[in-house]
């Protein structure tokens, strides 16, 4: 713009919706990738969940429908990086990842179900996929970037046409231009490159675009010939310029926004010139119009938000609703809501505006990858956006045709406005497209109200909505206050990550303190209350305590290792611990370096595993107070160790980068070996799934908290699944409740308890409702099934370590038939404090079995036995009589209503009751 021409945009405004607009209830992810996290067509939005690997998909319209359900697809074993949808084809779909493939799918339209495999998949490369984008003008082209490498497909052939060079480090953005002819790139070595991928696989031009490395983006204008770069200048100030291909040597206007660590989301409108800038994790949105002229970004709107943006996309200009001279629709991802923001152009005449809509793209390609590849510049032909002109033919592409319907399949999808159930259809235009999705072990799928997948009625609720636990309705509540023991003093809040922070039986919870001489509290759970200010009788260990364990054959006694590299085992008095006690009742040496954690065996008595920074395993027998057998194999650091439920295997996890399982009467090396987590922050290992799987929660290369689920019998072959968390520095803790198949996990001053259903086969992971907490706690340990409340159907008892006390929290599930007895969330439990032989007999080569209790308490009905209720008849609504008579019938019911409210009219009024005074009064 210059003074003697005024933008048509100056006014532009942007309307943030109703929250009843928002598309609400999702889960969005927050993982830090180049891409945006969110992508949309003129049909559908796709966004990053929180879970690794899985997309949400839902409707961009509504249809009509109150409420736009989200169905979410799994798609890679790992998180997705960015995303893309055809510009040609509304429902395909392009997906890159951290397991360094590039998959195509093609989303499903009415009527149609989800497959269970992508239709094509590109790689693998040698490292992640970080960017991609579909060629703007050819069907079947597409770049990615893959760390310095930087690759044009030729998709049908899943080949590369050609491999880019001259990245001296990981590229951040690879964009085309509108044309198709170029490609420009920026790279964390801070250069800008345009490469003629036709013509040469080497860089055509290059510049440095922003001082600083940190993450820039790129997009081009709509004159082909500029192009627009976001970063940040050596002050880490973050900064806009735009570039002119034919000059090169500097920017052509450059613009300093301000002072933030995060990095931009530049979105432009090549039609209209409007730029958006938007910050992940920021409140606001920023608009631009771009023009060719000084100034040459003028400032035209923002937007202030309700919720911090961790994405953002454009609505393509043909889903625009130009009547109400909508020119931009931005699509803000936050953490629980799809937020649609409008930009409006004020006119007093509602009529098409054809200065505010030029034509635009078309959604036909201009050739194919051979025409193209071989120099054609063939254009996509543009379209009007008036809606009084005819509509354009539609195009499928070829890439991933789509299915032939199923033979069976002969009932017509009703639309919007027959009686049809709202769940049978999709009110959208008819579309001959389909969607191969993920696999449904890995996510969902679609939601027959969501309107994208649908399926005949009589299927079942499962196979409409994907798998889903029993359990995903839990609900943790913390106990009644007089449950809690409080006025906890002297914590000690500093014990290794390998250890739990403290161990609790069903009598008594051993707490380390932060005194002097390693000493250790013993608390009784059956004298809840505040503690007396005086100092508590302890266990005095006479060096810093690293882990303790109880005994669970012997409630009254107590390991507890020491930096001294020793175990010492105490007996605490029946009726609890009344004095200070210095002598232990045996001392275990042989360890000889710090003792990292000690795990007692599941069914022999008097047999402890301990591990220590020797790198060695040491196996005892607690009879003869004698070390009896010694692991060894380990490079590095045994963050956490595991016995196997029937007790003849160990698994461990390693600083190393290795899970192992030992077989310890068999062999001190270890019987497999495979890859861990590759963070080296720490881990944690437990055997899950009847002892056929092994969890391990630990970091990846990013710190952030993942789960890595194995196959006990298969370690080398790697995990089975992998499910990443969130970004946190205390490493996860996970209790596994055998009879149930749940693992709570959380972290030393963690907020959060998530909890998971394990599957031993896809979808490996069932969420289910997380337990939150206002302050962080420093330990949380799973109590024996016993101490449960089967009567509220509480499935499990955990104790919650806070800074000054100790507080039982109870997961339930709400049931509707309590009186009875759920035996489908309580099976036959293990009496895990009986042992099944002894520890010669262990050792010698025995095994054992455990001896299952009944929890069915004593006069309560199983609900697999209980009697069925008759459902109750409903009686129509009045609405539904009125719509039965006639419109005189309803004139008089209503006037007589009205009457009979008004009451009778020869009735006296009130006042005619009143007593008045005499007439002498009046004087």
């Amino acid at each position: 713009m210059n003074r003697f021409k005024v933008s048509k945009f100056r006014h532009t405004e942007a309307r943030p919706p109703r929250r009843e607009a928002w598309i609400s209830d999702i889960r969005a992810g927050t993982t830090p990738t180049c891409g945006s996290h969110i992508k949309s067509s003129c049909s559908l939005i796709a966004f990053n969940s929180d879970r690794p690997g899985v997309l949400g998909i839902v409707p961009l319209d509504d249809h009509g429908e109150d409420k736009r359900h989200v169905a979410y697809l799994g798609c890679h074993s790992d998180l997705i990086t960015d995303l893309d949808f055809s510009p040609f084809d509304d429902f395909l779909l392009a997906t890159g990842s951290a397991d360094r493939t590039v998959k195509f799918w093609r989303l499903p339209g009415p009527g149609q179900d989800l497959p269970s495999v992508p239709g094509l998949v590109l790689g693998p490369e040698e490292l992640p996929v970080e960017v991609l984008q579909f060629h703007p003008a050819v069907d079947g082209v597409l770049v990615s970037t893959a760390g310095p490498a930087v690759k044009v497909w030729d998709a049908t052939k899943q080949q590369p046409l050609t491999e880019l060079v001259n990245h001296g480090d990981l590229v951040q953005s690879a964009v085309w231009s509108r044309d198709g002819a170029l490609l420009g790139t920026t790279c964390k070595d801070k250069q800008l490159r345009i490469f003629d991928p036709r013509a040469s696989v080497k860089a055509s031009q290059s510049i440095q675009a922003h001082e600083n490395s940190k993450e820039s983006r790129l997009v081009w204008s709509g004159s082909q010939k500029h192009l627009i770069s976001t970063g940040f200048n050596q002050m880490r100030e973050r900064e806009v310029k735009l570039w002119d291909t034919r000059v090169f040597s500097s920017a052509l206007s450059s613009l300093t926004l301000d002072t933030s660590p995060r990095s931009l989301i530049a979105l432009l409108d090549p039609d209209s010139g409007l730029l958006v800038l938007a910050g992940k994790g920021e409140s606001q949105l920023y608009c631009y119009e771009v023009a060719l002229q000084q100034p040459a970004l003028s400032p035209v709107t923002q937007c202030v938000l309700e919720s911090v943006l961790r994405g953002a996309a454009l609505v393509p200009r043909r889903a625009l609703a130009v009547m109400s001279c909508e020119v931009l629709r931005v699509l803000q991802l936050s953490d629980s809501a799809i937020v649609p923001i409008s930009h409006h152009v004020p006119r007093k005449a509602v009529e098409f505006h054809e200065d505010l809509f030029p034509d635009t793209a078309g959604c036909v390609p201009a050739a194919d990858t051979q025409a193209w590849w071989a120099g054609s510049s063939q254009q996509v032909q543009k379209i009007s956006l008036n809606p009084a002109c005819r509509r354009h033919p539609s195009f499928t592409s070829c890439l991933v045709p789509p299915p032939e319907p199923p033979p069976d399949r002969t009932q017509p999808v009703e639309t919007a406005g027959t009686n049809a159930d709202p769940s049978e259809g999709f009110s959208s235009p008819p579309s001959s497209l389909t969607s191969p999705s993920t696999p449904s072990s890995l996510g969902p799928s679609f939601s027959s109200t969501s309107g994208i997948g649908t399926s005949p009625s009589q299927r079942s609720l499962q196979s409409l909505l994907g798998p889903s636990s029993k359990f995903r309705h839990a609900q943790g509540t913390v106990l009644h206050r007089d449950s809690h023991i409080t006025n906890l003093k002297g914590l000690n809040l500093t014990t290794p990550g390998e250890s739990d922070g403290f161990c609790a039986n069903r009598l008594r919870v051993a707490v380390p303190l932060l005194s002097s001489g390693g000493q250790v509290a013993v608390l009784e759970l059956q004298k809840p209350g505040r503690l007396p200010d005086t100092a508590l009788p302890t266990l005095q260990n006479g060096t810093a305590v690293t882990d303790l364990a109880w005994d669970p054959f012997d409630p009254h006694r107590l390991a507890v290792a020491g930096e001294d590299a020793r175990i010492r085992l105490w007996r605490v008095p029946p009726g609890g611990l009344e004095d200070v006690l210095t002598t232990p009742e045996t001392v275990l040496t042989g360890h000889t370096e710090k003792i990292y954690s000690l795990r007692f065996h599941p069914l022999a008595a008097d047999v402890l595993a301990s591990s220590s920074y020797d790198l060695t395993i040491r196996i005892w027998d607690l009879q003869a107070g004698a070390e009896r057998l010694r692991l060894q194999g380990h490079q590095d650091q045994i963050f956490g160790l595991a016995w196997s439920p029937d007790g003849q295997q160990l698994a461990t996890v390693c600083k190393d980068g290795c899970v192992r399982v030992y077989q310890p009467r068999s062999s001190p090396e270890p019987l497999q070996e495979g890859p861990g987590p590759e963070g080296a922050r720490g881990a944690r290992i437990v055997w899950v799934c009847g002892g056929h799987c092994l969890l391990v929660s630990g970091f990846d290369s990013r710190s952030e908290r993942q789960l890595l689920l194995y196959a006990a019998d298969a370690l080398a072959g790697g995990p089975s699944a992998v499910l990443g968390l969130d970004v946190a520095p205390s490493t996860l803790l996970p209790s596994y409740d055998p009879d149930t198949g749940l693992v709570l996990l959380t972290g030393k001053g963690d907020t959060r308890v998530f909890l998971y259903e394990l599957l031993p086969e896809a979808p490996f992971f069932l969420e289910c409702n997380s337990f939150t907490s206002s302050d962080p706690h420093k330990g949380f340990v799973l109590l024996p099934k016993t101490e449960c409340d089967v009567r509220e159907v509480e499935f499990a008892r955990c104790l919650r370590l806070r800074h000054t006390s100790l507080e039982p929290v109870a997961f339930r599930l709400p049931r509707v038939r309590k009186e009875f007895f759920q035996d489908d969330v309580f099976p036959d439990t293990a009496v895990s404090w009986e042992p099944a032989l002894s520890a010669e007999a262990w050792l010698g080569g025995a095994n054992g079995q455990p001896r299952l209790l009944s929890l069915q308490p004593a006069g309560m009905t199983p609900v697999s036995q209980a009697p069925r209720e008759t459902p109750a008849r409903k009686t129509p609504s009045s609405a539904q009589y009125l719509e039965e008579k006639s419109d005189q019938q309803k004139k008089e019911e209503l006037l007589n209503a009205m009457v009979a409210k008004l009451g009778n009219r020869e009735d006296p009024l009130p006042q005619d009751s009143f007593e008045g005074v005499d007439e002498d009064e009046w004087d």
